[in-house]
């Protein structure tokens, strides 16, 4: 059975290797073009030239790409919107942009070998780029009133320190569970696939040689089901942990937008 890990591996492609470069803390890496690149400058470009078909030849009565990019479009406005408050519109560009980027991704990552959600370098750079935006927000709207996000004035005076500290930690721990949710469930998800999918080959080889192998014919049959279950499931999960990441980027936001009054 093949290696269901070797599908994550991060390598150039060829001739696009470009030499090694030695940088502090982070030792010799190498200059090159990887699988990983070529994947999120594909799903970019679909991500762009979808949006573009929907936008370009706009009607009243819309076609149904129109109509998947408009219910798109309306379910991450609704969000932001239901969220954040009447400031949602605002920051809709940079979720939806998160949305459809990590939608992509995800969705293309079943068509290719490889899958750029399932590197938890890529999914721990769109999380800290989230969470930088929120502190960078929280300070630009509230200065150092920011930190009253860690001041639980709900909670008796006397643990205030303790639960404040507690808030502080799960602030910082923020961007780590963003990334390892997506990262996670895109890689647990397809290593399942790849192992079914290794069995129908392995089964279905044994049951062709005949005789006794024949017993391999229902083992393969079921991988096989096993597989077109998990590839149904997979399409599911492709979207929901886009617009599980776009909802939680809007609570992130919603905590120093509507910091101190709610909404």
């Amino acid at each position: 059975m093949a290696d269901p890990i070797k599908q994550f591996e991060v390598h150039p492609l060829p001739g696009m290797s470009f030499g090694e470069v030695t940088l502090p803390v982070l030792g010799t890496q190498q200059i090159a073009i990887t699988n990983s690149h070529l994947a999120m400058t594909a799903a970019f470009g679909l991500v762009v030239l979808f949006l573009f078909l929907v936008t370009s030849n706009a009607k009243v009565v819309p076609g149904r790409l129109q109509s998947a990019g408009e219910t798109l479009f309306g379910m991450i406005d609704g969000v932001t919107d239901s969220i954040i408050g009447h400031e949602g519109r605002k920051y809709f560009p940079f979720v939806f942009t998160l949305f459809t980027l990590v939608l992509g991704m995800n969705l293309l990552g079943m068509f290719l070998t490889f899958t750029a959600t399932s590197q938890l370098a890529v999914t721990l750079t769109l999380a800290l780029v989230t969470i930088l935006l929120v502190i960078g927000i929280g300070f630009v709207k509230h200065g150092l009133g920011f930190f009253l996000l860690f001041w639980p004035t709900s909670a008796p005076l006397a643990i205030r320190p303790v639960v404040g500290l507690i808030e502080f930690l799960s602030f910082l721990l923020r961007p780590v569970t963003l990334a390892l949710r997506l990262f996670g469930n895109m890689l647990g998800g397809h290593i399942a696939l790849k192992i079914f999918a290794g069995f129908v080959v392995s089964m279905g080889g044994l049951a062709a040689a005949g005789g006794l192998g024949l017993l391999g014919l229902p083992v393969a049959a079921l991988s096989m089901g096993m597989v077109v279950g998990l590839t149904a499931l997979e399409f599911l999960v492709a979207f929901l942990q886009a617009f599980v990441f776009a909802v939680l980027a809007s609570i992130y936001l919603n905590d120093v937008v509507n910091l101190g009054h709610g909404h």
